[in-house]
């Protein structure tokens, strides 16, 4: 769990919340090359997670793979087809669910 001023992102609420800045790791994919896969979140599109890591910056699509992100000490796993939108409309869909 990550916490802040103003929010926390647990596992429970994970895709309500922005990805940008969170590391994050390649588990399973139907591209085996991208498995095992890590880095930085540095931006996300309505398909593509784009990812910092050490041989420079991959874009990998949402629909193929599961990820799973670094909260703190805790390690979630999140398929990409639950995060798959645009990261505005994402965040608004979640809290309109709420609801």
């Amino acid at each position: 769990m990550l916490k802040g001023k103003n929010y926390e992102i647990s596992k429970e609420n994970i895709t309500a919340h922005e990805l940008i800045g969170l590391k994050t790791k390649i588990v399973k994919g139907t591209e085996k090359s991208r498995t095992g896969l890590s880095g930085m979140i540095v931006d996300e599109t309505k398909n593509l997670i784009i990812m910092e890591t050490e041989s420079g910056i991959k874009k990998v699509p949402k629909t193929e793979s599961v990820f799973e992100i670094a909260l703190g000490n805790e390690k979630v796993e999140v398929s990409g087809k639950s995060i798959l939108a645009r990261p505005e409309d994402r965040i608004k869909f979640s809290w309109r669910n709420r609801k």
